[in-house]
C-alpha cells in the first residue's frame, strides 16, 4: 500500500512543472483503439490508472511500448473484444473503451467498471446514448454485450452533462454513419483534449468544450502524434499546498483558464495569483481568510475534484466556509479524516460547514479515494507535528512523483512502503 510521512510547518519555494492530466490521457488512450493506426502519446504521466490503462489495451492485442512520458500504441494489431473483469475493476474510467471497442470492431463485451469509492456513476446514460447510435446491448450476470453492424449518426440529448458519456459517444460515433448531434454535452477541457487529438488523426468533431457537440463520421482514421494537456486538478493540489504553507511558489505547464473557479477561491483567501503563458505564481498571506460558499458543479463551475484538496485549505481559514458536493454523494468521506488532524467540519448531508482552525495537529490518517489522500497531503504540510498518510495507492492513481516533486519545493515529506 505505501504511506507519506510528511513532517509539517516548513515553508515552500521554487518551481513545480504540472504532469499531463490523467482524465485526458485516459481515453486519449483508449480512444487509440479507435484508430486503428499506430499512434504516440506524448506527456503522459507515470500513474497506476496508466499502468491499468496499458494492461487493456495489451489485452485487447494492442502493441504498446513506454518510455520518456511517451506512450506508444500500435491499434492495428487488436484482436480481442472483450474486457475481463479484473481489468475492468481497476478503474472507473475503463468503460470508455466501451465506445472505442465499437467504433472498432462494432462489438465490445465487458463488465460494470471498478475504482474509487466516491457514489454511484450509473452508466445507464452511456448505454441509453449508445442504443441511439443503433448498439444492441444486452445486460447478463453483470457483463454488458454490446453489437452493432454499423454504428449510425443520431441525436442524443444528455439528462446530465456527463464526462463520460460524451466520450463515449464521441468515441462511437467518430466513424458512424452520418452526424451525431450530443445536446447537454459535458464542457471539461479534456473532451477538449480528447476532440482536438481525434480531430489530428482526421475526425470531424466540432463543438468540444460547449453544450453541443457534432461529430461527422469518417470512414476512416490515421496515425498521429499528439500531446497530454497540463492536469488543473494537480494544478490546483500545488497551488493549495503553497496557500496552507504561506509560501509563493511558481507552477509550470499550466493553463489558467482551466483553473478560474479554483484561481477565484484561492485570491478570496488572500492569496496573489500571477499567470504570464504557461506559467502560474501564486503568494500566499500567513493567515488565510475563509470565502465564498463553494458549490461542485460540472465545468466551468468548481470541480469535484478539487473540493476535498479545497476543504483542507478551508481547515485552517480565518472563518466558515460552506461547501456544498453537487456531483457524487460519497465525496466527504475524508471529513473524518480531517478531524483526526483536529479540523472543525460538520456535516448534513451533502453539505459541509468548517469553521478554520488556528493550526491543524499531525496524524495518522487515511486515503479513502484519490483526490481525499490529496487533501490529506495537503493537510499535513501545515500540520504541526508529523502525519501519515496511509493507503497512498489512491494517490498513485492520480499523481506522478508527488513526493518528490513536494520535496523540491522544500516540504519534508517521504514515501514509505509497507512490508
Amino acid at each position: 500500500m505505501g504511506q507519506y510521512i510528511i513532517e509539517g510547518c516548513n515553508k515552500l519555494g521554487g518551481s513545480v512543472r504540472v504532469q499531463g492530466a490523467k482524465n485526458s490521457a485516459l481515453p486519449i488512450l483508449a480512444a487509440t483503439v479507435a484508430v486503428g493506426r499506430p499512434c504516440i502519446i506524448h506527456n503522459c504521466p507515470d500513474l497506476s490508472d496508466i499502468c491499468s490503462t496499458v494492461k487493456i489495451l495489451e489485452s485487447l492485442g494492442c502493441e504498446v511500448h513506454r518510455g520518456n512520458n511517451m506512450i506508444a500504441v500500435d491499434s492495428s494489431k487488436l484482436s480481442k473484444k472483450k474486457i475481463s473483469d479484473v481489468l475492468m475493476r481497476e478503474m472507473r474510467s475503463s468503460i470508455i473503451f466501451l465506445g472505442a471497442l465499437l467504433s472498432a470492431t462494432g462489438e465490445a463485451v465487458m463488465s460494470a467498471p471498478g475504482g474509487c469509492d466516491i457514489g454511484l456513476r450509473p452508466i445507464d446514460i452511456h448505454l441509453m446514448a449508445l442504443r441511439k447510435l443503433g448498439v444492441d446491448i444486452c445486460e447478463k450476470h453483470g457483463e454488458l454485450r454490446c453489437r452493432c453492424r454499423k454504428l449510425r449518426g443520431g441525436k442524443v440529448v444528455l439528462p446530465f452533462p456527463s464526462v463520460g458519456a460524451t466520450e463515449n459517444i464521441i468515441l462511437a460515433s467518430v466513424k458512424a454513419n452520418g452526424i451525431t448531434t450530443i445536446i447537454n454535452a459535458a464542457r471539461e477541457p479534456e473532451i477538449v483534449d480528447l476532440a482536438m487529438f481525434l480531430n489530428s488523426c482526421g475526425a470531424r468533431i466540432s463543438g468540444a468544450g460547449e453544450s453541443t457537440v457534432v461529430v461527422e463520421g469518417v470512414e476512416r482514421l490515421y496515425s498521429s502524434q499528439y500531446a497530454i494537456m497540463p492536469d488543473r486538478i494537480v494544478a490546483g493540489t500545488y497551488m493549495a499546498a503553497a496557500a496552507v504553507t504561506g509560501s509563493t511558489i511558481i507552477i509550470e505547464e499550466v493553463i489558467s483558464s482551466h483553473l478560474v473557479p479554483v484561481i477565484s477561491v484561492l485570491e478570496q483567501a488572500g492569496c496573489k495569483i500571477e499567470a504570464s503563458g504557461s506559467k502560474l505564481r501564486i503568494t500566499a498571506p500567513h493567515k488565510l481568510k475563509a470565502f465564498d460558499r463553494i458549490r461542485t458543479m460540472p465545468y466551468p463551475g468548481f470541480p469535484t475534484d478539487c473540493q476535498a484538496i479545497i476543504m483542507a485549505v478551508a481547515s485552517v481559514c480565518d472563518g466558515i466556509t460552506i461547501i456544498s458536493e453537487n456531483i457524487f454523494e460519497n465525496r466527504f468521506r475524508h471529513i473524518c479524516e480531517l478531524k483526526r488532524m483536529g479540523a472543525d467540519i460538520r456535516v448534513q448531508e451533502r453539505i459541509a460547514v468548517v469553521n478554520g482552525v488556528d493550526c491543524l495537529q499531525g496524524a495518522f490518517v487515511r486515503s479513502t479515494d484519490l483526490r481525499a489522500g490529496a487533501a490529506l497531503v495537503v493537510a499535513g504540510l501545515c500540520a504541526e507535528g508529523v502525519t501519515t498518510v496511509d493507503k497512498i495507492c489512491y494517490i498513485d492513481r492520480g499523481y506522478d512523483s508527488l513526493a518528490e516533486n513536494l520535496s523540491a519545493l522544500g516540504a519534508v515529506i517521504k514515501r514509505k512502503e509497507n512490508i
